[in-house]
């Protein structure tokens, strides 16, 4: 399903440019991803986001504010698209959830998992402040998980079922069916899940040369 949530990203991404061009507005787009950014990651470069923020690689409020004036002025676009994962860290909008209400831990860390308000929000009224250009949020949320599948999806699926057949009449249990390359093999749960799947920083400094 992840190819069809990151088409998902990139089609809400599509139009939300439209719009925030007509109004010459900052536009905030909050993207599933906790622990790791590869939605946002790889749906923010699809959808041609002007700013991707990830929970691998803690960003500053700065930064993001002078991407945003860089795009304003005379000759220029005059609009902005920020891609943001739910759980991109810095310790301002923390802050700032805090104002929202944002329930904390004894140690008064922001408690992103009960969190009412949203991280985009948050963030877009900072940018407002800072920037004193009009900012908007969005939160995609569950759109990410509906809609048909992609065509990639649809074979992936298919061969795993596949293979799930191949490795139950083998004996194969205690294994998973896995995309290694572009073959479907089968690969032992303690390995699937001894780590998690974050980005890599030198995925983001791919990311990076388009941003502004």
């Amino acid at each position: 399903g992840y190819d069809t949530a990151i088409n998902r990203v990139m089609e809400a991404l599509d139009r939300l440019h439209t719009t925030a061009k007509a109004h010459q507005r900052v536009i905030v787009v909050e993207i599933m991803g906790r622990d790791a950014g590869w939605m946002a990651l790889e749906g923010g470069m699809a959808g041609g986001a002007h700013m991707i923020l990830i929970p691998e690689v803690p960003f500053k409020i700065d930064d993001v504010c002078e991407v945003v004036n860089g795009r304003y002025g005379p000759g220029k676009p005059n609009y902005a698209i920020i891609a943001v994962a739910e759980g991109a860290k810095n310790p301002e909008v923390d802050e700032k959830l805090k104002e929202f209400g944002a329930p904390v831990d004894d140690f008064g860390h922001v408690l992103r998992t009960k969190m009412k308000v949203s991280l985009a929000q948050a963030l877009a009224e900072m940018i407002e402040e800072r920037t004193g250009k009009e900012t908007r949020h969005v939160v995609l949320g569950h759109l990410q998980r509906g809609g048909d599948p992609s065509a990639f999806d649809r074979v992936f699926a298919t061969r795993l079922g596949l293979k799930a057949v191949e490795m139950v009449e083998a004996g194969q249990f205690g294994m998973m069916a896995a995309l290694r390359g572009t073959e479907i093999v089968a690969v032992p749960l303690e390995e699937a899940l001894k780590e998690s799947k974050t980005v890599p920083e030198h995925r983001y400094e791919e990311a990076r040369v388009f941003f502004g």
